[in-house]
Formats: structure tokens, C-alpha cells, sequence
């Protein structure tokens, strides 16, 4: 009785989290760099970011059309995760000073030819976005919703331009956002006079500027002229995109105090206006997991103990003989499967897996990994998997030892190269995709050098080591000796077919996180953030429990069936929650995003396959070490003569 003991301890204790992580939702935010303080007049360098679209999903750098440049361009020192991400952040023309407002400063004067006049209609048309960093905050768009009551919603970027009809015809035009109307909002230190940004907010216009005379630097504008207190307040009278047409860029900014603080600056950026979807989807997958636990104790309490009990009081070797069920199968069950070393690489890649979202996700819900680090996520995530390549080797390396391999080399070399190789040949077909469509999302050479140094640099030797150090333990002894000759498996019913089995199986796993995988995949590809990984640390430990409580189930099932082959299809089982992910990206892409190119489409499956097969990878080593472990006690329970 005393492992039932430890097993309720251990459920008490598993609750105890739960209800900590549950208070503790919204986690808090540690800012990803220092504050600056600036006095009055202070210059305020703004930096442009790439372009966005959610329509092609092709991020462009900002000078890739022919807006207004500074005397020089700079590039800024991206990290790994922004390079990636396909960020190109860099300088630009748009210089204020700090709390010194401005009207109608005119940047760049420029007259279109077909070709340049062609580029700005193809991103008008794609519905491309313009991004902005002042600070480290991104620009966004203010956006009032017609409840009053109901918070302000911020959109990242401002369109490069909009399609509209002049009044009286059907012609469809083009029109550029040429006035951009910023404001700054900052926190003043009563103390001290100087002050802190903690918002930077943006009107774009589109407005056909004229003036009298001969153009010069110094003319002023007919159309905004602070003087006359003429000021652009709308659009009614737009510029129009077109070639040998003359285009004026010029912007406004103003200066906004505001009650924020600089820590709580990013909390507008992140408001979660839908937390009682992410409460249904917890509550959700919850009850699925206390079904699941109803069955496993239903089988371990009732069942397993019952049989265990009546299997060691039989007396003599023919009585149990005449018993049916799993306890027949005693001498097959940990039988080595078939290809086991390709399961072992299978396994050591999923604790590769399951150690880096791990470690993120604890990063994560401390704060460290906020959005104001751009690219520190991707960053994170890319060290961590190489450095848990230490944990793959060692896991890999155990469970073939306990298949009686003795080429530890081998299995290490399989598992530091297999699961890398597959996502790099997508990879490297995707990115030559993004290199023909001219994109500045497609990963450069020194980039890819980088990558493939952290593979065969640091993760391969470390998935060596780890081999090492697990093959030089001692063997896993399995509770019951395996029979020389195999039993034969009797015929099965039709449900206990497996490939049946093994679809039924991934569909509970699925069902605990795809409400939560609607708001992933919006964050991923409709350009918003995502910040609430307290609800997703929740929704990773009932995948976990999940996946691990399906798959005993139906391996015990499995096994009263007189079935010994349970290796691969307890991996596959919670595996295949796999398939109905890429389903559920199918249905999303068909049913929210607005994808029309080709190259765009292969993207987007190229990218949600990889997701996929990462996915079946962690589910699959989940649901087999549960089984693993599940397996070895109900044995070790049971007296063998």
C-alpha cells in the first residue's frame, strides 16, 4: 500500500501546483531592458522595422520601397531569434526631440516612375504594414471599438497605403499614407524633470500636399502649415499612386503625458481582452484529465490490485496457466520491438524536446522572455534544444542498453542527426522559396553558418557525452525474464485494431490543447503577441497528463487483449495527436487567414508540418515513458516461478 500513498502524495502535491499556476495566470513582466530617461530636448531617434503582411506572410525591409532615407543607413545588431523572425531594424529620417512638439515637418519629396509606383501598389494591394520602433516600443495604431466601455485595441504597424474610389466612379485607385500623425506618451519624474517613454502611437493620412512656387527645403505647405494653424486632420483629399505622380512625405508628432509607468508600459501591447476563452479551455481540458484519471484508477485501484492479488495467491503453475489477460503475457511483454533503435532515437529526441519547453516555459513565465526582447524566444528556444542534446544522448543511450544494442556510437550519431536533418531539408526548401520572392525574412549565410555551428558544434558532441555517460550505467533490469520463443498474439476485435487505437488515442490529447493552439497560430501568423504563458504552462502539464493517461489506458487494454507489442503503438498513440494539429492548421488556414500566393501557402504548410512532426515527437516520448513505466510496475507486482 505504500506505492498508493505515494501515488496520492503525489496527486496532492501535482494540485497544489495547479492552483499556484492558476492565481498566478497573468504572469508578471520583468522588462527586457533598462529604462532610459530623457530630458526635454533630448533627440529621439525612431527605427524602421520590416514590412508585414498577413496576407503573404513575406516580410520586406523598409527600404525595399522607395520611402525617404536618412543620409546613411545603419543596420542594427539583430539577435538570432530576430534574424529569423526576418526583422531589419534600422535607422530613419523621422528625428524628434523630447517634448518639443512638431507640425508638418516635411521629410522627402518624390516624384514616382512606373516601376516605383508598381512596387507601392503591389504592397497596397497585399495589405502590407509599416513598423516602427521609438524606444524599443513598436508603433502601433490606436483603435477605438464602438463600446465605449470596452478598452482601446492597438494594432502593430500602419498600412503602407488603402484602395478606395474617388466619388461618382468605379475606378479602383491607390492611395499612400504620406502624413503620419505621431504621438508620444511619456511618464515625467516629478522629482528629477526628465522623463520616460511609454508609448508611441501613430494616425496615418493620406493627403495630396501642394504648395506655391518652385519646390525648395524650406517651402511651406498650402495643405499643412502650423502657422496658419492649418493642420491634416483627414483624408479627404488623398494622394493617389501613380506614374510621374509627385508625392510629399511629412509627419506631426506631439508629446502626451501619461499616469503609465515605464514597467507597466508593455501592458497595453498585452491586454488580454478574451481570458474567460483561455478559463473554458483550462476548465475544458481539465475535465478530460479527470476522466482519464477516473479510468487509470479505476484500473489501478480496482482492477490491477485485484488481479495482482488473485494471480499471487494461485497456487500451482498450471492454475495460472488457465488465467487470461495480461498477466499470460508476462514473458513477451518486454520483448525488444521492432526497429528499436529507431524508437530509442524517437525517445531521445522527444526528452530533447520536453527539456527545452520546459526550461522556456519556466523562462517564460518569469518574465525573462517578453516581447520587449525581440527575438528572445526564438533565441531561447534554439540554445536550449542544442544544450538539452545532452539529456537526448543519455536517454537514447539507456533504453538501448536495455535492448541489449551494444553500438552506443551509432544510436548517438542517429539521434544528434535525424530529427535536425528532416527540419533542415524543409527548412532550406522554404527558405529558398523566401530568397526567390526577394524577402528579407530568408535566413542570410553567416545566419545559416550559425545554425549549422550550434548543430555540429555544440549539440552533437553534447548528444555524444550524453550516450556516453547513459550507456556506461548499469543496464535497466527488466521485473519479468522474456520467453525465448515468441507467444502468439490471438485475434484481436476490431477496436483493439491498431491503427483504430492509435487515431482514438491522439484525439484526447488534441482536445486538451486546441483552443489554446487557436491563439498560437494567431499570434504566429497574424502578427500579434502572445504573452500569457501561465495559461500555456498550464494547458503543457494537462498535455502532459493527458497524453500519459490515454496511453496506459489503452496499453492496459492492449494487454488484456493478450497484445505484447506495445512499444511502438503506446508512442504512436498520443503520437498521433499529431495528425489532427496539421489537420486543425488546414482548417485554420481555409478558414482565418487571407493567403492567396502560392509560395505563401507552402510557408505556411511547410512551417506547420515542421510544428507537427515536433509535436508527435514530444506527445509520442510523453505517452511512451508513461506506458514504460506503467508496464514495469504492474509486472514487478506479479510473482513469476
Amino acid at each position: 500500500m505504500a506505492f498508493w500513498r505515494s501515488l496520492s502524495l503525489r496527486t496532492l502535491t501535482l494540485s497544489a501546483i495547479l492552483l499556484f499556476l492558476i492565481h498566478g495566470a497573468h504572469c508578471f513582466y520583468l522588462p527586457g531592458v533598462a529604462p532610459q530617461d530623457f530630458v526635454k530636448g533630448d533627440q529621439l531617434q525612431v527605427k524602421v522595422n520590416k514590412l508585414t503582411s498577413t496576407k503573404t506572410q513575406l516580410p520586406y525591409s523598409y527600404y525595399s520601397l522607395p520611402y525617404c532615407r536618412p543620409q546613411k543607413i545603419v543596420d542594427n545588431a539583430e539577435n538570432l531569434g530576430e534574424v529569423l523572425r526576418g526583422d531589419r531594424i534600422e535607422n530613419s529620417p523621422y528625428v524628434f526631440n523630447m517634448r518639443e512638439p512638431h507640425m508638418c515637418n516635411v521629410i522627402c519629396r518624390l516624384t514616382l516612375d512606373a516601376k516605383t509606383a508598381k512596387e507601392f501598389k503591389e504592397k497596397i494591394n497585399d495589405e502590407y504594414r509599416v513598423n516602427m520602433i521609438l524606444d524599443n516600443l513598436p508603433l502601433v495604431v490606436p483603435i477605438k471599438r464602438l463600446d465605449q466601455e470596452s478598452p482601446t485595441v492597438y494594432q502593430l504597424g500602419f498600412h503602407v497605403g488603402l484602395k478606395g474610389q474617388y466619388s461618382g466612379s468605379k475606378e479602383e485607385k491607390y492611395f499612400i499614407h504620406n502624413h503620419l500623425a505621431f504621438t508620444v506618451k511619456f511618464h515625467k519624474d516629478l522629482q528629477t524633470d526628465s522623463a520616460r517613454i511609454v508609448g508611441f502611437e501613430v494616425k496615418p493620412f493620406s493627403v495630396k500636399h501642394e504648395y506655391e512656387g518652385t519646390w525648395s527645403d524650406k517651402i511651406r505647405l498650402t495643405t499643412c502649415d502650423p502657422h496658419a494653424k492649418h493642420t491634416v486632420v483627414n483624408s479627404n483629399s488623398p494622394q493617389e499612386v501613380e506614374d510621374k505622380k509627385e508625392i510629399i512625405f511629412t509627419y506631426d508628432v506631439e508629446f502626451q503625458e501619461s499616469d503609465v509607468k515605464w514597467a507597466s508600459r508593455w501592458d497595453a501591447y498585452l491586454l488580454m481582452n478574451d481570458d474567460q476563452i483561455h478559463w473554458f479551455s483550462i476548465v475544458n481540458s481539465l475535465m478530460i484529465v479527470l476522466f482519464l484519471s477516473g479510468m487509470v484508477a479505476m484500473i489501478m485501484l480496482r482492477t490491477l490490485y485485484r488481479d495482482i492479488s488473485k494471480y499471487n495467491e494461485l497456487e500451482t503453475q498450471e492454475e495460472a496457466q488457465e488465467e487470461t489477460g495480461w498477466k499470460l503475457v508476462h514473458g513477451d511483454v518486454f520483448r525488444a520491438p521492432n526497429n528499436s533503435d529507431l524508437l530509442c532515437v524517437y525517445v531521445g529526441t522527444g526528452v530533447q524536446f520536453f527539456g527545452m519547453l520546459l526550461v522556456t516555459m519556466t523562462f517564460a513565465i518569469l518574465g525573462f522572455l517578453s516581447p520587449s526582447n525581440r527575438g528572445g524566444l526564438m533565441t531561447a528556444m534554439l540554445l536550449l534544444w542544442v544544450f538539452m542534446g545532452l539529456f537526448a544522448g543519455y536517454a537514447s543511450a539507456r533504453l538501448y542498453k536495455m535492448f541489449k544494442g551494444s553500438e552506443w556510437k551509432k544510436i548517438a550519431f542517429r539521434t544528434a542527426i535525424m530529427f535536425p536533418a528532416i527540419v533542415c531539408a524543409i527548412f532550406f526548401v522554404l527558405n529558398a522559396l523566401i530568397w526567390g520572392e526577394k524577402s528579407s525574412g530568408a535566413v542570410p549565410f553567416g545566419t545559416m553558418f550559425a545554425l549549422v555551428f550550434l548543430w555540429f558544434g555544440i549539440s552533437v558532441p553534447l548528444v555524444f557525452v550524453g550516450s556516453y555517460i547513459g550507456f556506461k550505467k548499469p543496464a535497466i533490469e527488466n521485473p519479468v525474464k522474456t520467453n525465448k520463443i515468441p507467444r502468439q498474439i490471438p485475434e484481436q476485435a476490431w477496436y483493439m485494431n491498431p491503427a483504430f487505437s492509435v487515431l482514438i488515442g491522439g484525439i484526447l490529447p488534441f482536445g486538451a490543447v486546441f483552443i489554446e493552439l487557436f491563439f498560437i497560430l494567431t499570434s504566429i501568423w497574424l502578427n500579434q503577441f502572445y504573452y500569457i504563458f501561465g495559461f500555456l504552462f498550464l494547458v503543457f502539464i494537462i498535455l502532459i497528463v493527458t497524453c500519459a493517461e490515454i496511453t496506459v489506458v489503452l496499453c492496459y487494454f492492449q494487454l488484456c487483449s493478450e497484445d505484447y507489442l506495445w512499444w511502438w503503438r503506446s508512442y504512436l498513440t498520443s503520437g498521433s495527436s499529431a495528425l489532427y494539429l496539421f489537420l486543425y492548421a488546414a482548417f485554420y488556414f481555409f478558414t482565418k487567414l487571407e493567403i492567396t500566393k502560392l509560395v505563401s501557402g507552402i510557408l505556411y504548410f511547410g512551417y506547420m508540418l515542421i510544428a507537427s512532426y515536433a509535436f508527435f515527437v514530444l506527445t509520442g516520448t510523453i505517452g511512451f515513458c508513461a506506458c514504460l513505466w506503467f508496464t514495469r510496475l504492474i509486472y514487478s507486482s506479479v510473482k513469476i516461478d
